[in-house]
C-alpha cells in the first residue's frame, strides 16, 4: 500500500496476541518514516530511522491503555520504550504490571484523547508523516468519540495506525473509519525458527514450544522464559494422583506447586491445556489427527480417551482456562491448584472407574 501510494489515513490492524500486529505496527511506522525505503525495508541509515528505531521520532506519536483518571501515555513514554523493545508482543497484562497496576483497570482517558487532538494539529517536525500509533482502543470506551472528527478529517499528512486483539470491543464509529486487517494467529514454524533463531533453542525444544503456544509468539517467549523441561513428568505424576484420588498427595503438591512463582505456575498450566487440547482433537478426529506430545505423553492420552469422553475433556480444558486466568490475577496458588485438583479428580472420573497406568 505504502508503495502503490494508496495508504489509508487510518488503519486498523488486528489480530490474536501474540500475532505480531504491534510488531507489525511498528515496522510500518519506521517504513513510512524512512527516507529511502527500498523493497519493502527501510534503509536503517538515514536520520528518521535512527530516530524511530529508539521509538524516539518527533513526529511518531503513541497511544496505549494507563492507569488513572487522568492520566496521558506521555507520562509512561520511557517505560513503553523500554517495553516495546525488550518484547514488541507483549499483551495487556503484562505491560500493566509493568505499571504496577496491581488489580486497577487500564483505560484511555479523555486527558489522553484531547491531548491526542493538541499534538496531531501541528506540523509535522522531520518525516513525510504525523502517525499516531494506538495500540489496544479497545481500551477507549466512550472517549473515543472525542476522536471521530480528528479520525474522519485528519491534517494533510497524518496517519492512525490502531492495534488491536478484539475488534467487537471497539466503538463502531471508529470501526468505520478504518480499513481493517485481521491478522491470523502465526504458524508453529514460523515461531520454532523465531525461538531457535533469537533464543537459541534446539530444535526440538522450540517446536513444543510453538505448538504449545498455538500460534502466540508472546506465550512462546515467556515458557522458553521459564523452562518447561520438567513438566511433561510433573503434569503425569499429578494426572495419575488426581485419577487415583489421592487427596493427602495432592494436598502436599499443591503446597509445592504454590512455591513455583506465578510464571512457572502458568507456564505449567498452559503445558496442561496443550495436553488436554490436543487429546481432544485426537479424540474427535477418531484417532486421524496428529497427537502434537511426547512420547510418554502420547501413551498416557491414548489410554485416558478411552475412559474420558469429549465432553469430559472440554470440562477439564475449561479448568485449565480459568486456573490460568486466576493465576495471572495473583489469586492464591495453593487454594488454586488444590480446587484444579478436586475438580479434575471429579472429571476424570465422572464416567469410568478404570484405572490409567
Amino acid at each position: 500500500m505504502v508503495d502503490e501510494q494508496r495508504m489509508p489515513h487510518a488503519l486498523m490492524l488486528v489480530g490474536p496476541e501474540g500475532s505480531g500486529q504491534l510488531a507489525l505496527a511498528l515496522a510500518l511506522a519506521r517504513y513510512l518514516l524512512c527516507e529511502a525505503p527500498a523493497s519493502g525495508e527501510p534503509c536503517e541509515q538515514c536520520v528518521q530511522c535512527r530516530h524511530s528505531a529508539r521509538y524516539a521520532h518527533p513526529d511518531l506519536h503513541f497511544s496505549f491503555p494507563t492507569v488513572g483518571s487522568k492520566a496521558t501515555s506521555d507520562q509512561y513514554y520511557s517505560q513503553w520504550r523500554e517495553a516495546i523493545k525488550e518484547n514488541p508482543y507483549l499483551n495487556v497484562h503484562q505491560w500493566l504490571m509493568q505499571l504496577n497496576a496491581e488489580n486497577r483497570q487500564g483505560n484511555i482517558t479523555r486527558d489522553e484523547c484531547v491531548h491526542i487532538v493538541k499534538k496531531l494539529s501541528l506540523k509535522t517536525f522531520e518525516g513525510r508523516y504525523k502517525i499516531l500509533l494506538m495500540w489496544m482502543p479497545e481500551y477507549l470506551g466512550k472517549e473515543g468519540n472525542r476522536l471521530l472528527k480528528l479520525i474522519e478529517e485528519p491534517p494533510p499528512q497524518t496517519l492512525f495506525l490502531f492495534v488491536a486483539e478484539k475488534a467487537e470491543l471497539i466503538l463502531g464509529t471508529i470501526l468505520s473509519r478504518c480499513q481493517l486487517i485481521r491478522l491470523q494467529p502465526l504458524r508453529d514454524e514460523d515461531i520454532a525458527q523465531a525461538l531457535q533463531k533469537h533464543l537459541g533453542l534446539d530444535g526440538p525444544q522450540a517446536h513444543m514450544l510453538a505448538q504449545i503456544a498455538d500460534g502466540n509468539y508472546n506465550k512462546a517467549l515467556q515458557m522458553a522464559q521459564h523452562s518447561t523441561d520438567s513438566h511433561s513428568a510433573t503434569l503425569l505424576d499429578w494426572l495419575r494422583k488426581c485419577y487415583a484420588r489421592r487427596g493427602a498427595e495432592l494436598v502436599n503438591w499443591s503446597q509445592q506447586v504454590a512455591t513455583w512463582g506465578r510464571e512457572p505456575q502458568k507456564n505449567f498450566l498452559l503445558y496442561g491445556l496443550h495436553f488436554w487440547r490436543e487429546l481432544l482433537a485426537w479424540q474427535l478426529s477418531k484417532g486421524q489427527a496428529a497427537l502434537r506430545l511426547l512420547p510418554k505423553e502420547q501413551e498416557t492420552a491414548k489410554k485416558m480417551s478411552q475412559v474420558i469422553s469429549a465432553p469430559q475433556i472440554a470440562a477439564i480444558a475449561k479448568l485449565f482456562d480459568e486456573a490460568i486466568f486466576h493465576i495471572e490475577r495473583n489469586a492464591n496458588a495453593k487454594i488454586v491448584f488444590m480446587d484444579l485438583s478436586i475438580q479434575l479428580s471429579h472429571w476424570m472420573r465422572a464416567k469410568s472407574t478404570s484405572s490409567v497406568r
